[in-house]
């Protein structure tokens, strides 16, 4: 019995942003018709500063497989330029049970993660979007600037980060214009990502065009929060799984206790968007709000994908297990 390691870069070599948006669909739809389970992630969280997760999936089908992601998020990580997402994606065989392949879960976490925003992009941003704001100079917006390159026809890109270096630099790197603060980024902008550690709010309501879509992809837990009440409450309200909106979004609890609206203040998930079940933005005027927690599935999805190409084009490392 042999398991196929793969490292960051060999991630890297087989999954690209477009293939990775395409299996986000596929995965999200799918979900959607019932064809794939998962239970809530299990958090430990020994400090104030550290958490590690636990995602455990299950696919069905004519080609079973269980996943399970284990990650280890420090975000104190990001000022020393590590990403705060560190760990493994376990593949098993769904008939057997053999542990098939071991990923980096760094990488896989990275480009899912924004291939899904760039799903709800769209499905959500109005016709014609091309100005984008990008909240924070990380790892994830990094990928999200990739993201939105791949969905949005000649983008004009600006970044805003509280360290003006790293937007400088990530504006380089992505051929965007970096902003002095965040209104200067988002004044007029048709698409905004944020992608932030910060557990106050750094987008307010004030600050977004008419019909601008925002995905909100940084904050976790339920007392961190990237967007004012203002902006979720305002706001035609999307997620990519509601049992993970309610238990484990701040953005979300925290508007909803301020506002005081329910769990029928999310309209639908992004899975029941690709099927059809909700229309989606209404008009060019909505203010449309994705907010990305990160599920079980999207995982399995992107592991399961990196591994056939890996093995299709003798990628990675076969070790004995």
């Amino acid at each position: 019995m042999t398991v196929l390691v793969m490292s960051d870069s060999d991630i890297r070599d087989v999954l690209d942003m477009e293939s990775c948006i395409a299996a986000m669909e596929n995965v999200l739809a799918a979900l959607a018709r019932g064809e794939l389970t998962m239970p809530l992630r299990f958090m430990f969280r020994p400090s104030d500063d550290q958490l590690l997760g636990l995602m455990p999936a299950h696919r069905a089908g004519d080609a079973p497989v269980f996943s399970l992601k284990e990650i280890v998020v420090t975000p104190a990580n990001g000022p020393r330029g590590i990403d705060p997402h560190q760990g493994a994606v376990l593949l098993h065989d769904g008939t057997n049970g053999f542990l098939s392949a071991i990923l980096n879960a760094s990488a896989i976490t990275e480009i899912r993660t924004a291939a899904v925003s760039g799903v709800a992009t769209k499905l959500l941003a109005r016709d014609g979007a091309r100005r984008v704001a990008i909240v924070g100079a990380g790892v994830q917006a990094r990928s999200h600037a990739h993201a939105m390159r791949t969905v949005i026809d000649d983008p004009e890109l600006r970044i805003w980060s509280r360290t003006r270096a790293h937007a400088e630099a990530l504006a380089l790197e992505s051929h965007a214009v970096a902003c002095e603060t965040a209104e200067e980024a988002l004044d007029g902008a048709d698409v905004v990502c944020v992608c932030t550690s910060s557990h106050e709010p750094v987008v307010r309501r004030a600050w977004l065009a008419p019909g601008a879509h925002v995905n909100a992809v940084g904050a976790h837990g339920p007392t961190a929060r990237e967007l004012d009440g203002d902006v979720v409450a305002d706001s035609a309200f999307f997620v990519d799984l509601r049992e993970s909106a309610l238990n484990e979004s701040g953005d979300y609890a925290l508007a909803a206790q301020e506002h005081g609206f329910g769990p029928e203040h999310i309209l639908a998930e992004l899975g029941e968007l690709l099927l059809g079940a909700h229309p989606g933005r209404r008009s060019d005027d909505e203010l449309t709000v994705f907010k990305s927690l990160g599920i079980a599935v999207e995982d399995l999805a992107a592991a399961s994908l990196c591994v056939d190409r890996a093995r299709e084009r003798g990628v990675g490392a076969e070790v004995a297990f």
